[in-house]
C-alpha cells in the first residue's frame, strides 16, 4: 500500500461539490505537486488527508490506517506524523521564534528545556535561521516568517510534509529560497512532500510528479516534463497562464459609439 491514499473521495458544501470521486496514491518519499484554479478543492483534499475533514463518500488511508474512520484522540498521533506550512506562516505573533518552533515539541513531547532549545537550534540551522531565536514575528520579513514557519513544521521530524501555497506573497527570490528548501528538506529528511500551489515556476522545480484539479476531478497525473508538454487545454491554458473564454466572460463589451452619423453621406462626425 503507499504511504497515503485517497479512494473515490467525495466532498460537498451544500450544493457545492469541492471534491468528486478522487482517486490518488502518494509514495513515501515522493514529492507531489497539486495545481488547479482558486476553489477547486487543493486546500480541501489537504484537510481530508490529515482528518480534519471527512469525506461524504470514499475512504483515506495514511501508513495502512483508515484516517476517516479514526477517533479525535487516535487522529492526534497520525497528525505527529505531519508538518503543515501554512500559506502566510501562521506564527504566533505574541511569541518568539524560538518558542513557536519549540510549540508543536512541548505539546506533543516530554523533552528538556535544554534539549527543546537544542532542538530548535538545529531546526532554524536546517533553514538558515539560527541566531534569530529571540526575535519576534513582526521583526521578520515575509520570507523569514515561511522560514521560521517551516521548521515550526519539521520540529517533531515528521514523515509528510504539506505545503499550502508556500510562495505565496513572496518576491521570486525569496520563492526560490523557499523551493531550494523544500528540495533540501526532501533530501535530508526523506520526507514526502505534497506541495498546493499556482506557482509553476515552483512547480516545476519542486515536483516529482503534478496532478491537476478541476471541477472536482483529477484530470491528469504525470511528471513536470509530461505536464508542460500536454496539449489538454485547461492544462495548457493553466501552466502558460493564459485565460480562456470561460474566465474572460462578461469582460468583453461593445466600445462606446464615439461617433454618430450625419446625413445621408456616410461621413461621421464627433459627438
Amino acid at each position: 500500500m503507499s504511504l497515503i491514499e485517497l479512494r473515490d473521495v467525495s466532498k460537498r458544501f451544500g450544493r457545492l461539490v469541492v471534491l468528486n470521486g478522487v482517486s490518488l496514491s502518494i509514495e513515501e518519499g515522493q514529492s507531489l505537486v497539486v495545481i488547479g484554479a482558486s476553489g477547486s478543492g487543493k486546500s480541501v483534499m489537504l484537510k481530508h488527508i490529515v482528518g480534519l475533514l471527512t469525506p461524504d463518500e470514499g475512504e483515506v488511508w495514511f501508513d495502512g490506517r483508515r484516517v476517516d474512520e479514526l477517533s479525535d484522540r487516535q487522529l492526534d498521533k497520525v497528525r505527529e506524523h505531519f508538518g503543515f506550512l501554512f500559506q502566510m506562516g501562521a506564527l504566533f505573533d505574541s511569541l518568539s521564534v524560538e518558542d513557536n518552533v519549540a510549540f508543536p515539541v512541548v505539546e506533543h513531547t516530554k523533552k528538556s528545556t535544554d534539549e527543546i532549545r537544542k532542538l530548535v537550534a538545529e531546526k532554524l540551522r536546517m533553514v538558515g535561521l539560527d541566531g534569530t531565536q529571540k526575535k519576534m514575528p513582526g521583526e521578520l520579513s515575509g520570507g523569514q516568517r515561511k522560514r521560521v514557519a517551516l521548521a515550526r513544521a519539521i520540529a517533531l521530524n515528521p514523515r509528510v510534509i504539506l505545503y499550502d501555497e508556500p510562495t505565496t506573497g513572496l518576491d521570486p527570490i525569496r520563492s526560490d529560497v523557499i523551493n531550494e528548501l523544500i528540495l533540501k528538506l526532501k533530501r535530508e529528511l526523506n520526507v514526502t512532500s505534497i506541495v498546493v500551489t499556482h506557482d509553476m515556476n515552483s512547480a516545476f522545480k519542486v515536483a516529482d510528479r503534478i496532478v491537476m484539479l478541476h471541477e472536482g476531478k483529477l484530470i491528469i497525473d504525470g511528471s513536470p516534463q509530461e505536464i508542460q508538454k500536454s496539449e489538454v487545454p485547461v492544462v495548457r491554458r493553466f501552466v502558460l497562464g493564459e485565460a480562456g473564454d470561460q474566465e474572460l466572460a462578461g469582460l468583453k463589451s461593445s466600445a462606446p459609439a464615439a461617433y454618430t452619423s450625419s446625413g445621408g453621406n456616410g461621413d461621421r462626425e464627433k459627438r
